[in-house]
């Protein structure tokens, strides 16, 4: 979790983020973001696992070897929904 600053109140944090999209309400907008960040450390979670590189030489080799990182990733992905159902 993020550790708390001495502009946190009573367990609040204010963020703020700029756009220069017109006309939408602030949640939306907030969603958007948020959804943005998630997909970031999809990719960041992808190349630690593997999809940094490709190690081996031949095509299908490397074909293999996404197909194995891919199960990786929906299983890190699908884990927390299915195993991590209690409160914190």
């Amino acid at each position: 979790g993020a550790q708390l600053r001495i502009t946190d109140t009573d367990g609040m944090r204010i963020t703020c983020f700029a756009t220069n999209t017109p006309d939408r309400p602030i949640a939306e907008l907030e969603l958007r973001h948020r959804l943005r960040a998630r997909a970031e450390d999809r990719i960041r979670t992808g190349r630690s696992t593997g999809l940094r590189n490709l190690p081996l030489h031949d095509t299908a080799q490397n074909q293999v070897w996404l197909e194995i990182v891919q199960l990786a990733l929906d299983l890190l992905a699908w884990m927390p929904m299915l195993a991590l159902t209690g409160q914190r």
